[in-house]
């Protein structure tokens, strides 16, 4: 049995049937395919790839766990069903007959998991799950994340609003020994000044008015675990004098008592200012930035990372569908579209895009046109906006030592962005084959004349599919 080979469960036998059509489509040739009921009488497999396994309620678990004695951390995505939790060693729900972006995305996490084998092979599977890219900034993040994740060492991650810099934090946590232990999430930005004391470390009864019982502060809820201050730059500097005495002596007291309190936490803090200005223009104690500065992580903002956003969108569409608000098809164009736009919301605002695309093309296909007007950048440098000019395309004349006939692109007056253009034209012209090849990728890389496995990273890349 070849090491590539991919082992499809499914009781559904129709279903089966076209899942493995789809698979082979994205060039996975070694397939074994099977039921729930006849997985144990098949023989060991030398080695697989990847299983994808459809869940069958209380049958899943066995199959599982025959799984599990062949491979002991072989990627595995579960099919259908409803529900958040995962069984262990699960890495995410699909479909029950997932679509090509979920196939291709699955495919590229399981090849993480088996490049980095447990236990980094497991972080790293975890951490593409969640955090989704291809791009040298997002793998530089999973590797910090991954270094730092079991260490005790203060984490501080930076990074422009809507980058995710909670789904890094606890991304720490789940992956660090204190996963078993609460992750307690507090926004220095949104509590007043007068209740940050009390909101972290707690009041007595009758400490001040309105402290009508005893409370626990975010500290004492986070006990074993991991505490994580987001915007920590808001902070006022009265209460940094206070978390810096925390992280100094690992004790604090509740607002109106005078008994010490041991703390066993964990603190990430982020933010998404410059703190190094803050602690110049006294906003911001220089003592406590070296001590929440231990080990930096630095997020990359949406428009640095541009080569992320058509795979990101396909995952946001993915999850949305997966929690039963439809789907959407992105053309080629609007990717493209996409990739140009400076994102100044980042993540966040991709997000919320998709989301109101479900609202307004449930099951459709979106196209630049349909895009909210500041989002249709059909060329151009992404920032501005500007539209590149058409180019004009005409015969070329035959040279003097009889060669074929070609084209002749006139550069227009204003120039051109020669490198996405060319991206622009070469997503059109692999769409343009898939379609005339009816979907059939082998077709189409002769259509185009690459090789099959080329094609298929292409599509990856700028996250096409059939037509339907």
């Amino acid at each position: 049995m070849s090491a590539e080979t991919i082992l499809i469960v499914d009781g559904n036998t129709e279903r089966r049937s076209r899942l493995c059509e789809r698979v082979r489509f994205l060039g996975e040739t070694q397939l074994l395919e099977t039921d729930t009921a006849q997985l144990s009488a098949i023989p060991q497999p030398a080695t697989l790839k990847l299983a994808l396994l459809a869940d069958d309620g209380e049958a899943t678990l066995t199959s599982l766990a025959q799984i599990r004695e062949w491979e002991t951390h072989l990627p595995i995505f579960l099919l259908g069903g409803a529900g958040e939790m995962l069984p262990d060693g699960v890495l995410a729900r699909l479909e029950a007959l997932p679509a090509f972006p979920q196939l291709i995305t699955a495919l590229h996490r399981g090849q993480i998991y088996q490049q980095h084998r447990y236990p980094q092979g497991a972080r790293s599977a975890e951490l593409a799950k969640v955090l989704v890219g291809h791009s040298p900034a997002m793998a530089s993040v999973r590797h910090l994340i991954e270094q730092v994740a079991d260490s005790e060492a203060n984490v501080l991650i930076l990074g422009e609003s809507g980058t995710g810099k909670e789904v890094v934090a606890k991304s720490l946590h789940y992956l660090s020994s204190r996963r078993e232990r609460p992750f307690v999430p507090v926004n220095c930005g949104a509590i007043p000044a007068d209740l940050l004391e009390s909101e972290l470390f707690g009041h007595e009864k009758g400490a001040f008015t309105g402290a009508l019982t005893t409370r626990q502060g975010r500290f004492e809820l986070a006990e074993g675990g991991t505490l994580f201050l987001d915007e920590i730059g808001d902070m006022p500097l009265p209460m940094q004098v206070k978390l810096l005495r925390v992280l100094q002596e690992r004790t604090f007291e509740r607002v109106g008592s005078n008994k010490s309190i041991h703390a066993d936490v964990r603190v990430i803090a982020a933010t998404h200012r410059n703190l190094e200005e803050n602690i110049r223009e006294g906003r911001f104690r220089e003592d406590l930035y070296f001590r929440l500065n231990v080990f930096p992580i630095e997020l990359p903002a949406l428009r640095e990372r541009a080569v992320d956003i058509p795979v990101l969108a396909n995952e946001l569409i993915d999850r949305l569908g997966r929690s039963g608000r439809g789907t959407v098809r992105l053309t080629p164009s609007t990717q493209t579209s996409l990739s140009r736009y400076p994102w100044p919301g980042n993540v966040r605002e991709l997000a919320n895009l998709i989301e109101r695309l479900l609202i307004m093309f449930p099951e459709g296909i979106v196209d630049v046109g349909d895009l909210p007007e500041k989002y249709q950048i059909a060329g151009g440098d992404g920032e501005s906006g500007i539209p590149l000019p058409a180019l004009d395309v005409g015969p070329a004349p035959t040279g003097a030592g009889g060669g074929t006939a070609g084209l002749l692109v006139s550069l227009p007056p204003g120039g051109v962005d020669l490198k996405a253009y060319l991206a622009d034209l070469e997503q059109e012209l692999i769409q343009q084959a898939l379609d005339a090849a009816e979907g059939v990728v082998a077709q189409a890389a002769v259509l185009l004349q690459m090789r099959r496995t080329t094609l298929v990273e292409k599509m990856r890349k700028y996250g096409l599919q059939r037509s339907e």
